[in-house]
């Protein structure tokens, strides 16, 4: 029995909370490895539906441990107000179900308003950013000058960091024009938190070495997607943490050999919030179609995701950047009723053709995209639970994008209830 990595092959919102709920009945620990409360999970239960959008997926499930690891960023309001949110829906948190890593960095408030200020502040294209404070937290992290959660234990220690924190914010926010951030009136608020937040903090590697050690199969959870990492996304239109496969040893504190199948969550056409290149983006009545009946919505957000093809490209170089070992292919449904479906197969640039996304922005602009086109089906396969359930013309798309992205389908979902999956390979033993 292995441990299995879930991770986005997209720009995210490729259906990975149901999935990693599916997964996590499975598994004993589930572990959050990267991303902070910008990246929401959407789990429908018994048709029940909880919306996370930091706690782990495993959290709604009895008898499993959730760990929030050291590469999430935690902003320790959106934590408690989530925590309020799951326990009004009679989901039991405790400190045996809910662990904190200790040096998991804390999201201030003044990482919020200055995601929001430098935003708004922005002549020309935008980021697109959720304006929650992530990408802020992640610098202070790396300038070391974070507050974080062990922090959270001292008040004399608090103090000493905050004046190291507010000693680069307030220069930034005199040169912003607002007013500076007095560090009592922060302390009194994280003081007044704390104690329903010290109770969780763990080391989270000794944590995961001893359920390693005890033989239990543990979940690494990714947000976003692979497109989206900050080294090998669509940079600068990406987040502020590594969002590969490999980020799950260093963001929860287990070696990279406790990695056994790295499992990539794959929409079958794309989406992506945001600014930042899409070369397959539709924005006919196509892409309306798609995005009306995949009720492409952002789950923290509520912005409407721009739509397109499946890019084979794109997919295929994020599964060799995670060396993922099998997809589950999700939203299926979603493209049922079309009489034509094209997937992306290759690119031109400037007279040529090319087989991947260059990182310049400018190359990048100059993408054509070259489309394979494919019979649509009439038949639904919304909630298909077998490969017999399936259309012949849809079995036939499947099979044609594992041979162009090299990495076979798992796991196929068909509907957002946790049921309606078709297992090829159960990650947990392959």
């Amino acid at each position: 029995m292995g441990n299995v990595v879930v991770v986005g092959s997209q720009w995210g919102d490729e259906g990975k909370g149901k999935i990693v709920d599916w997964l996590s009945e499975r598994a004993d620990v589930v572990v959050r490895f990267q991303g902070g409360h910008n990246a929401g999970h959407t789990l429908v239960i018994d048709g029940k539906v909880y919306k996370l959008s930091l706690l782990p997926s495993g959290i709604v499930r009895g008898g499993k441990t959730s760990i929030i690891g050291n590469g999430v960023v935690v902003d320790p309001w959106a934590l408690i107000k989530e925590m309020d949110m799951l326990a009004s829906q009679g989901v039991e948190i405790n400190p045996d179900a809910l662990k904190i890593a200790a040096n998991a960095t804390l999201i201030m408030p003044y990482h919020r308003e200055l995601d929001a200020l430098r935003e708004d502040a922005t002549k020309g294209v935008k980021i697109g950013t959720t304006r929650r404070g992530i990408g802020p937290a992640y610098e202070d992290k790396v300038g070391r000058r974070a507050v974080r959660v062990c922090d959270l234990l001292s008040r004399a220690y608090l103090e000493a960091r905050l004046e190291v924190a507010l000693t680069h914010h307030n220069a930034l926010r005199r040169g912003l024009g607002v007013d500076e951030f007095s560090s009592d009136s922060i302390i009194d608020e994280l003081m007044d938190i704390a104690d329903r937040i010290t109770p969780f903090i763990c080391n989270s590697w000794r944590v995961l070495d001893d359920a390693k050690r005890d033989g239990q199969r543990i979940l690494f959870e990714g947000a976003q997607g692979t497109l989206l990492d900050v080294d090998h996304g669509t940079y600068p239109f990406v987040t502020s943490s590594n969002t590969i496969a490999g980020q799950a040893a260093g963001g929860s504190g287990m070696g990279p050999g406790a990695l056994d199948y790295i499992l990539g969550i794959t929409k079958a056409y794309t989406t992506r919030v945001g600014s930042g290149p899409f070369p397959t983006e539709l924005t006919d009545d196509i892409g309306q179609y798609i995005g009306e009946k995949g009720k492409e919505f952002g789950t923290v957000t509520g912005r409407s995701r721009r739509c397109g093809w499946f890019d084979a490209v794109l997919v295929r170089q994020s599964l060799t950047l995670g060396g993922v070992h099998g997809i589950a292919l999700t939203k299926l449904d979603v493209l049922d009723g079309l009489d034509e479906i094209k997937v992306c197969v290759g690119y031109k640039h400037k007279g040529e053709e090319i087989g991947y996304l260059p990182y310049g922005m400018e190359d990048q602009s100059a993408i054509e995209p070259i489309y394979e086109s494919f019979e649509g089906w009439k038949d639904s396969t919304y909630g298909a639970r077998s490969w017999a359930d399936l259309p012949a013309t849809a079995v036939k798309y499947i099979r044609r994008i594992e041979e162009l992205i090299g990495v076979p389908v798992a796991l196929l979902s068909t509907s957002p209830e946790r049921d309606d999956t078709i297992l090829v390979r159960d990650p947990f033993q392959d």
